[in-house]
């Protein structure tokens, strides 16, 4: 769809809605919409829910350039950021709930800093036997148990809930409230009511679990936050939302991951059984960087808005005007990959922005690769029979959600 607004020079233009609608029967692929405004221009203006009409941005290169630029926000207190839905007047004055992931530098930088240090390379790297662990023992339970199954409940979301909570410090015997309150906030059809509701009780929760740690501090990243708490390096408040945040990136976009690239491999056979056949460690990486490049499960396009005048691609991007980062396009750029949107897991480009760009890029991008490595590199060769339980048709995808993926991935061996 599209509507008629006023364009910047005092003419009218017609401007498609923001987020755009994926084709029928083609549910890896970004719109064609999208893709088309990629084809014509690297900028262009799109409409959203509230009638304003921030630039899009479909290149990577462009993309690159804006995420880095330091002109540009992420703090969505700012007029003219491109909410992707309505906000409390609570909400637009504290800013975001989900702490310093929508805050600039130097605030953003401070805080980032004190959560750094668990999601290292090197002590990510440390867990690779405790996740091995997890995902072999999911494994073995979903084997042990009714075939078909939903590899959605039985394997894609256990698996990294249990990461992170071992990592934060929370009780995964609580999975099924801290799921179900995430499943709302990511529900782009949720009513600010009902997300605000529902943050507020995941605030709560992990409020005084840094209550707990307080008391009685253990080996995890709540206790190093309620350390901090009790040092006044950190209000307590900051550290609860900090750990709402962890909690839900931590499980949310991994869960997603594991089961739409799993759907992904089983649509593309060759692919698939390159990967259940090999113990090549950097072609299991390779596959990794493939998937996310491919699937790019963050398609609500990341959201900043210019503080300054910024001439970029022969545009003007005026101080106060909102710009959509639409990555999952951006991946599928020929000028950076060759045949964009086939899947090929020799690729070997990491060029990829599924993790963002600049000082925002994701902070837990190394924990999300090494539980990829280990999942992509261990559920196919320990289910070589591994098959869909229905038609591709029957799959619910959620196209209502700010991170992509299925509802449910029903299969059988």
């Amino acid at each position: 769809m599209s509507s008629t607004v006023d364009s910047v020079d005092g003419g009218v233009a017609d401007v498609p809605e923001y987020p755009m609608t994926r084709a029928a029967g083609c549910p890896f692929d970004p719109p064609p919409e999208l893709r088309e405004k990629q084809r014509q221009a690297p900028l262009a203006r799109v409409a959203l829910w509230d009638g304003s009409t921030p630039w899009l941005v479909t290149r990577h290169a462009e993309q690159r350039k804006l995420l880095a630029d330091p002109r540009v926000s992420a703090d969505p207190t700012n007029p003219g950021y491109p909410s992707p839905a309505p906000v409390s007047s609570a909400e637009r004055t504290s800013g975001s709930p989900l702490s310093f992931i929508l805050m600039d530098d130097p605030e953003h930088a401070r805080l980032r800093r004190m959560v750094t240090g668990p999601f290292s390379v090197k002590r990510v790297e440390a867990l690779r036997p405790k996740v091995q662990r997890i995902v072999d023992e999911a494994i073995e339970a979903m084997l042990a148990g009714p075939n078909p199954v939903d590899l959605v409940e039985s394997f894609a979301l256990p698996v990294p809930s249990l990461v992170i909570c071992e990592l934060l410090g929370v009780p995964y015997s609580d999975h099924d409230f801290f799921q179900s309150n995430s499943r709302v906030i990511v529900n782009r059809n949720s009513s600010q009511e009902d997300r605000s509701a529902a943050t507020g009780r995941l605030t709560e929760y992990l409020d005084g679990l840094v209550g707990d740690k307080l008391v009685d501090r253990g080996e995890d990243l709540l206790s190093d936050l309620a350390e901090r708490v009790e040092a006044g390096e950190l209000p307590r408040d900051e550290a609860a939302r900090m750990g709402v945040l962890l909690l839900i990136a931590g499980h949310e976009t991994t869960a997603n991951m594991i089961a739409l690239g799993t759907l992904a491999l089983l649509e593309h056979p060759d692919q698939l059984e390159a990967l259940r056949e090999t113990d090549d460690p950097e072609l299991v990486s390779s596959a990794v960087e493939e998937l996310l490049r491919y699937l790019h499960i963050t398609h609500n396009g990341r959201r900043r808005v210019a503080l300054d005048d910024i001439d970029i691609a022969g545009e003007t991007i005026r101080a106060g005007e909102g710009l959509i980062v639409a990555n999952d396009i951006g991946n599928r750029d020929p000028e950076v990959f060759d045949d964009p949107d086939g899947l090929d897991i020799r690729r070997g480009n990491r060029r990829h922005m599924a993790f963002g760009f600049g000082v925002h890029q994701c902070l837990g991008q190394p924990l999300a690769r090494l539980e990829l490595q280990v999942v992509y590199g261990t559920l196919y060769r320990r289910v070589p029979t591994l098959r869909l339980a229905v038609d591709p048709e029957e799959i619910p995808f959620k196209h209502d959600g700010s991170v992509y993926g299925v509802y449910e991935l029903p299969v059988t061996w």
